[in-house]
């Protein structure tokens, strides 16, 4: 119904509720029924029916429940003796007309809260517009009360007791940097004197030792001139106690067990490879068909055992401390040609050395008769 059917209908048409609803926005007219239905007998009627308290003391939860306790009740389909189809319908229209209550009164609170929210801020803006009542308390710092004569006075008694009281806070932190500056004066006066002292007793010592040395104390000393026996072995980067521990296993024939077996490692292959620089030698040159044949024997056993050994080196390599102290295996073809090598080089000596031999001797008697017939002549 709009204002301008409400001019143009004549008035004894209109009733008095319908010139009410007529002339009230439709938001106030909403708000208006829904606040009059907080006591109306319809709403009381649905919390009869949904067996909830008349007060709309119910959460929207408790509603819910309510609405399925009855629908197991009262739904057709529940097999159940009370079922109803017009009772579960009314059920069904209260409840949800009871949410709607709460939905709504939830709403007004929250928008209540808000506006009240909102008057709070606009107080408080007003507040800081505002200028002050008192103009007079712009002066003197706010200090005093009274007239200006008399607020004069106090704020010039204020000013007094402030200025007292920064002088005074000024004499205790100067007071303290004063005590701190004492106490790490006296930490290092008394840290000079000790090595005044220190290098005092030094200086004394040295005194003492360069007037011995002039007197000649230090002239007639046994081991003059020879290094320390007892610091002469020693490591630098070991501790006295592990180094005499292991002076005193030194001197009762204690070895590692890692350094005997590189020991023996090493004394048989030296003994390995003698033996087999001899087999060769034994041979001789030329190598006829069965001189070959024992050197492929000699090298096969060779080879056993050069087997053997590298066994042995495997054992070394588990035990030893030292990463770099471990040894890899030796091959039987090296080894080989190094016996051959070993072996042509030792020809090639013995052959220079019959050179010279059989030279010496050519020229031995020339050079003697030389020197016998110059003898002669003089």
């Amino acid at each position: 119904m709009s204002c301008s059917w409400l001019l143009t209908a004549p008035f004894s048409v209109l009733s008095h509720l319908e010139i009410h609803r007529a002339l009230l926005p439709p938001c106030c007219f909403a708000a208006r029924w829904l606040s009059s239905c907080k006591v109306s007998k319809s709403l009381l009627h649905c919390y009869k029916l949904l067996r909830l308290p008349e007060d709309g003391s119910s959460s929207p939860e408790e509603v819910k429940e309510a609405y399925l306790r009855l629908a197991k009740e009262l739904h057709p389909d529940s097999g159940s003796a009370r079922a109803d189809a017009g009772k579960f319908a009314q059920v069904e229209e209260a409840c949800r007309t009871v949410l709607a209550h709460l939905a709504e009164r939830r709403r007004r609170e929250e928008e209540g809260r808000r506006r009240a929210a909102a008057g709070e801020e606009e107080e408080d803006e007003k507040l800081r517009r505002q200028a002050p009542q008192h103009r007079q308390y712009l002066s003197f710092e706010g200090v005093g009360m009274g007239t200006p004569s008399q607020r004069e006075r106090q704020y010039m008694q204020f000013r007094v007791d402030r200025a007292m009281d920064q002088v005074l806070d000024y004499r205790r932190r100067s007071l303290e940097r004063q005590s701190s500056e004492d106490a790490l004066m006296a930490s290092k006066l008394r840290r000079t004197k000790n090595i005044k002292i220190t290098q005092a007793i030094e200086r004394l010592v040295e005194d003492l030792i360069q007037e011995s040395m002039v007197k000649g104390d230090f002239s007639n000393l046994s081991g003059k001139g020879k290094p320390l026996s007892k610091f002469s072995h020693s490591n630098p980067y070991v501790d006295p106690m592990t180094h005499n521990l292991n002076r005193i296993l030194i001197e009762n024939g204690y070895q590692p067990q890692w350094i005997v077996v590189h020991k023996e490692i090493r004394e048989t292959i030296a003994q390995l490879r003698a033996d087999l620089l001899g087999s060769r030698g034994k041979l001789g040159e030329p190598l006829t068909p069965s001189k070959q044949k024992q050197w492929l024997l000699n090298c096969e056993a060779f080879r056993a055992d050069l087997a053997r050994l590298n066994k042995r080196v495997d054992g070394f390599n588990l035990i030893v401390p030292l990463l770099s102290q471990q040894m890899v295996h030796f091959s039987a073809e090296r080894e080989l040609k190094r016996a051959l090598h070993a072996y042509q080089e030792l020809r090639e000596e013995r052959r220079n050395s019959e050179e010279k031999a059989e030279t010496g001797e050519a020229g031995n008697p020339k050079g003697g008769l030389f020197t016998w017939v110059q003898s002669l002549f003089k």
